[in-house]
Formats: structure tokens, sequence, C-alpha cells
């Protein structure tokens, strides 16, 4: 089985205050699993050079690849870029072609926080994608991304086919019993197939069931016979339904 590792650094000290509700984290969240990547942290720092240096530094060699979330505009806590290269002990250049394309498009209305979007750590690819005609950055195994909820959409499905490995295969039970009930039962079915992933995620409220229980894996026939030898276990008349 083909297995990839993630990590997400969201940055922003807007997310640390409250002042915004981070979507991105989420959102990348479920693209990996789709894609079949296990993500493994996912991190909250503030727009401070020293905190994206540190976890700069712990991240890049512990995970396949690592995502950054925000910090990358025009104003003074947009510190990303200078982060990451000191991270990496690089230097931050302007990069020729961004320089470039800035420069065209303000013209004479050029100034310092403007070029400051051409802003690169040294030897950062670009990476082109999606409807806007500004790229992304992948520096060795780490790739830079907007923090505006849209843009970091855009920009990751641009990107999006590169991160594929093997999927993962997910089966899941609705029942209607308290979790603590059937908790026996899960802890028998992963004595028995212990390489699957197991969660049980009870719901408050909800007309239909009262517990979701779910089994993956990323070996089809693995993950299939864990599930049936967990449903044999269950009072079937509490099952509501199977996924």
């Amino acid at each position: 089985m083909q297995d990839k590792t993630a990590a997400i650094i969201v940055i922003g000290n807007e997310i640390l205050s409250g002042k915004v509700v981070d979507t991105n984290a989420a959102f990348l969240c479920q693209e990996l699993r789709t894609l079949g990547v296990a993500l493994g942290r996912i991190l909250v720092i503030p727009d401070e050079l020293d905190a994206i240096a540190e976890a700069v530094r712990a991240y890049q060699p512990a995970f396949d690849v690592v995502f950054t979330s925000g910090g990358v505009g025009p104003t003074h806590d947009d510190v990303t870029i200078a982060g990451v290269a000191l991270g990496l002990n690089r230097r931050v250049i302007l990069h020729p072609w961004l320089k470039e394309k800035i420069r065209e498009f303000f013209g004479d209305k050029i100034n310092d926080a403007r070029l400051k979007l051409a802003e690169v750590p040294e030897g950062a690819e670009l990476i082109f994608g999606g409807d806007r005609n500004f790229p992304s950055l992948q520096v060795e195994n780490i790739y830079v991304l907007p923090g505006i909820p849209e843009l970091f959409r855009e920009k990751f499905l641009g990107m999006r086919s590169r991160f594929a490995v093997d999927p993962y295969f997910l089966r899941v039970v609705y029942m209607r019993v308290a979790e603590s009930m059937i908790a026996g039962h899960l802890n028998e079915t992963l004595e028995a197939f212990p390489h699957v992933q197991m969660g049980s995620y009870p719901k408050l409220g909800d007309p239909e069931y009262l517990v979701r229980v779910t089994v993956e894996s990323k070996d089809r026939d693995y993950v299939d016979r864990a599930f049936d030898h967990l449903v044999a276990q269950l009072p079937a008349d509490l099952i509501v339904r199977t996924e």
C-alpha cells in the first residue's frame, strides 16, 4: 500500500483571536482523506516569524508534505514567506517572474508593499493552477497557500492530483444505541483486526441514530471482513443502516 503523510500549519492571529473561523484545515482534511493521505497534525500559530520557522523545522522532516495556510499578503503581518525561509535556512528573494508580472500589472503605482507579493524562499517553485493568474509556492515538501478560503480551495484543487496515493476504504454502521453499550464489541473487533482504523461518534438530537461507527483501511478486503465481524456482534434490531 502506498502511504503519504501530511501536516497543516494554519498561520494567523485572526484565527487564534477568534476574529475568523478557520475552514481551510477542515477542507484540506476531507480532501487529503479522499486522496488517501494520512493527516498527522494541524497546528495553528500566530503571525510570528520564529513560530513559523520553528513549526517548519519540526514538520518539514517529519511529514511527506506540509501545507501552510495564510500570511502571504502585502501587509506587515504577512510573514509566512520569511518564516518558511528562516525555517529552511534559505534567503528570501524577489522571484524574477513574479516581480515582472507585478510591475506589469501595477505600472507606475508599484510600491514596496506590492513588490512584497513577489517574495519567495530562494529555490521555491511556482505552481500554477486555477482560474487566477498567480501561482502558489512549493519549497522542498512545503506548499505555501493563501489564507482566504476561496483562494485556498482554488489553489489546492489546482494541484490536488499530485498528492493522490492508495485510497482509504470506509464502512459505516448507524445505530440506535448508547455508545457504552457497544464499546466491548468495538474493542473485540479491533483485537481481531488490529490494522483497521475505527471511530465511534455519538450524535445528540438526531431522530434517526445515536451513534455512527466507522471502519477504515486501505485494504478493501480487510476492511470488509472487519466490518462484517463487527456487525455480526451488534444487536441487529438496533442497526439503523450500513454504508
